[in-house]
């Protein structure tokens, strides 16, 4: 799964790496500590803007603010394998996905040799290019006509060395797949699970234990990504 992730780069920087069209409507600050139900920047299949969403689909059927916000906490990822037929998750795979960009993200090990249970370790690509991680978003309308655009990560069975870190990992996707993922005409499923299966592997990430900063939502700053010095990091996994 995914519960934390950074972005250190600026809006317009994202515009360039993804090639967006537009700008969003209002800029967000540079964060080391992103957490669900936080407003995160996403790409979208209609019109391949920037646009700013809160992390975490609301379940279509909430009936008030309070049952959107408990119902996001629930849905900060979903899952690929399932994604298709999840009443929260379907119509919005099939007619409204988007990229979230990302810096890295973090994880909590559970099988790092030498270092304790649930670890902090942060995930990155080798060449500081910004991760694409396939999402889904949709839009909530509450009773008294406010809307609320959500959105949560897609994840798969973790593959490689990130296997030795937790058993979930986000879906990555190459570059190559992004136009196809974000077309509007695109919603039959054998289809959008081909995209989904041809994601990229551990080939091109990296990743070190950290200390424990990113515990806490109250710390944000570069430092939660310096690595944690226990000795050689590949004798870790």
């Amino acid at each position: 799964m995914c519960g934390r992730f950074a972005l250190s780069a600026m809006a317009s920087e994202i515009a360039e790496e993804f090639n967006v069209n537009g700008e969003p409507n209002r800029t967000l600050p540079v964060d080391w500590n992103i957490k669900p139900t936080q407003d995160i920047y996403i790409i979208k299949t209609q019109d391949r803007n920037l646009d700013v969403v809160s992390w975490g689909l609301i379940a279509p059927w909430s009936k008030d603010g309070e049952a959107a916000l408990r119902s996001q906490s629930q849905a900060i990822n979903a899952r690929s394998e399932t994604v298709f037929e999840k009443p929260t998750f379907r119509n919005a795979f099939h007619h409204k996905r988007c990229l979230i960009p990302a810096s890295g993200y973090y994880e909590w090990a559970t099988e790092l040799g030498a270092l304790k249970s649930k670890q902090p370790v942060y995930i990155s690509r080798k060449d500081s290019h910004l991760l694409a991680f396939a999402g889904i978003f949709d839009t909530w309308r509450s009773p008294e006509g406010v809307e609320r655009k959500s959105a949560a990560i897609m994840t798969c069975d973790a593959v490689g060395k990130l296997a030795k870190v937790h058993n979930r990992m986000p879906v990555f996707l190459p570059k190559e797949l992004w136009d196809s993922w974000l077309n509007p005409d695109l919603s039959e499923t054998k289809a959008l699970m081909e995209i989904v299966n041809s994601r990229e592997d551990d080939s091109a990430l990296q990743f070190w234990p950290v200390r424990p900063l990113v515990n806490s939502i109250k710390n944000n700053g570069a430092e939660l990504i310096e690595p944690l010095e226990v000795g050689d990091p590949e004798t870790l996994f």
